[in-house]
């Protein structure tokens, strides 16, 4: 009976369209890369905090705007 050895492929990072084998990048360039990952999940978060202060702010404005004196035409 012979096995089967799954095949690992060398992961790869595609930046300005050219696409690298971490393998190949230096500790430094990892090091970059893991860095842009942390930045970009960061931004990520940001940018859900940003859509829920905007939907509270929505909410607050709709909530003003009920409370508000009717105006005499």
């Amino acid at each position: 009976m012979s096995e089967i050895t799954p095949v690992t492929a060398d992961p790869k990072v595609t930046i300005d369209d050219t696409e690298y084998a971490l393998s190949s990048l230096s500790d430094n360039a990892k090091a970059q890369l893991t860095n842009l990952q942390i930045v970009d999940a960061e931004i990520s978060r940001l940018q859900q905090s940003a859509a829920i202060a905007q939907t509270a702010r929505l909410a607050y404005a709709n909530a003003l705007k009920a409370e508000l004196p009717v105006q005499a035409a």
